[in-house]
């Protein structure tokens, strides 16, 4: 849909990945129905995410919330080596109690305003270790292979959230960003499931309404209406799996047109609304 398309399906609760791409690579903006831990090992890179922008350095943890969109940018032919974990919305939301939550990493990622950590000598941390076996077990077929798994995944969220929790991390700042594209963001999204046109925000950030469509997409590489469309789609999604109806959730998250809606989430999700609860 548009300029930025959804990769990626998660069948299990939760993944991990060791890539290496030798050569530059061009990469689309996109986005994940689910979250994305990424170490960032090597490479000349630059990462956006809803709109701000990371240079990265060895060891930088990248979190990235479902929904969120977002794209690295190779600077050169360096070698990009990372190590990614996918991990479900529904999985984390498991582990969620009075004295802790899994998502804890995530939702203070987002108040800090900032997708990358930065965490000292992560190398040689414990965090890393875990992650590293996590790795490992993915590559081999001993006995309970699947349940060793989960619980290196599990001690691995309950490090990554304990050096969050004891401040050991620093969050990095976005740097070549501007200031007004990540307001024009920022209140799409506290808007979203209000009447936001681009007259709308032309009027808010007093811009010309032309120069508004041409500088949002030259910055994000996608449009303001698929930007917004997309975005209503994964938040009428979450209402029918939450249990409300696919004529509620339409109307819920922003669309005046149930019609118009069905058109688009079979597109982007390959079903009809009523069938969301079964999407993976």
């Amino acid at each position: 849909m548009g300029n930025f398309e959804k990769l990626g399906y998660l069948k299990d609760d939760f993944r991990i990945f060791h890539l290496v791409d030798s050569e530059k690579k061009e990469f689309n903006f996109h986005y994940h129905d689910f979250n994305k831990i990424m170490i960032f090992l090597s490479g000349n890179l630059n990462y956006t995410v809803e709109g701000r922008n990371y240079s990265l350095k060895p060891y930088d943890i990248l979190l990235v919330n479902a929904g969120e969109v977002h794209r690295p940018v190779c600077l050169d032919n360096s070698a990009y080596e990372r190590i990614i974990v996918y991990v479900s919305t529904d999985f984390l939301a498991a582990y969620k109690a009075e004295d802790y939550d899994l998502s804890y990493c995530f939702e203070k990622a987002r108040t800090e305003h900032s997708n990358v950590l930065r965490i000292p000598s992560m190398d040689k941390s414990k965090l890393f270790h875990v992650c590293r076996e996590l790795e490992l077990s993915f590559k081999d077929n001993d006995f309970a292979r699947e349940l060793y798994q989960k619980i290196l995944f599990l001690e691995f969220m309950i490090q990554l959230n304990r050096t969050v929790i004891a401040n050991h991390v620093n969050y990095l700042n976005s740097d070549m960003t501007n200031d007004k594209l990540l307001a024009i963001i920022d209140y799409i999204n506290a808007h979203l499931t209000e009447d936001i046109t681009i007259d709308t925000l032309a009027n808010t950030f007093y811009l010309n309404r032309y120069y508004l469509m041409h500088f949002f997409k030259e910055h994000t590489g996608y449009t303001v209406g698929n930007y917004i469309t997309e975005k209503r789609l994964l938040l009428a999604r979450h209402y029918v799996q939450a249990g409300y109806t696919s004529t509620e959730a339409c109307y819920q998250s922003g669309f005046k047109n149930y019609s118009t809606f069905s058109r688009a989430f079979k597109k982007a999700f390959k079903t009809m609304p009523k069938n969301a609860l079964f999407i993976d």
